[in-house]
């Protein structure tokens, strides 16, 4: 369940809803996700292979019919500069975690990086979690990736936990 209406964020940035329009953007950002992760460690992440694009905005374009799940973007002069895909988690004794609010997916384009706008999607995200009430919200992000880690701590979100990984 999406928020009905669109909110103005940084100068001349629209978030709001995604839209099976948008699934060809979110494939090209979802994408862009993926190689960043890659790059920082081709043990642990997904190698992108042959159209990651369609792959990404198809998994997207499965979550917009979700009711517990979240996709914005953020729009700028009508094309889409990033988005957050987000939903609610219930209980999980595997993570020994109660339900929370999970942020999967936060992801700006670069030149428009650093002037606010993954802050206002996750913002928004958040207000949502609060609406639907969850009483929190999670967050994983890659260890290499220090200006996501800054970001998340400058909007007040914590270390719990720490991922390792070992191949084999």
């Amino acid at each position: 369940m999406a928020p009905s209406s669109t909110s103005p964020s940084p100068e001349g940035v629209v978030i709001r809803p995604a839209t099976k329009a948008d699934l060809p953007a979110l494939g090209v950002l979802g994408a862009s996700l993926l190689r960043a992760h890659y790059a920082f460690d081709p043990l642990r992440f997904m190698m992108p292979r042959d159209d990651p694009e369609s792959g990404y905005a198809w998994f997207l374009g499965t979550q917009l019919k979700e009711e517990d799940v979240l996709v914005l973007v953020a729009e700028r002069a009508g094309g889409v500069i990033g988005y957050v895909y987000a939903a609610l988690e219930p209980q999980s004794w595997k993570e020994l975690r109660d339900a929370a609010g999970f942020i999967h997916d936060v992801v700006v384009v670069p030149e428009a990086r650093r002037h606010g706008v993954a802050s206002a999607l996750i913002d928004a995200a958040c207000a949502w979690f609060r609406t639907v009430g969850a009483p929190r919200v999670v967050l994983g992000t890659a260890e290499k990736n220090e200006g996501a880690q800054r970001l998340f701590s400058r909007l007040g979100f914590r270390r719990t936990m720490i991922e390792m990984t070992k191949e084999l």
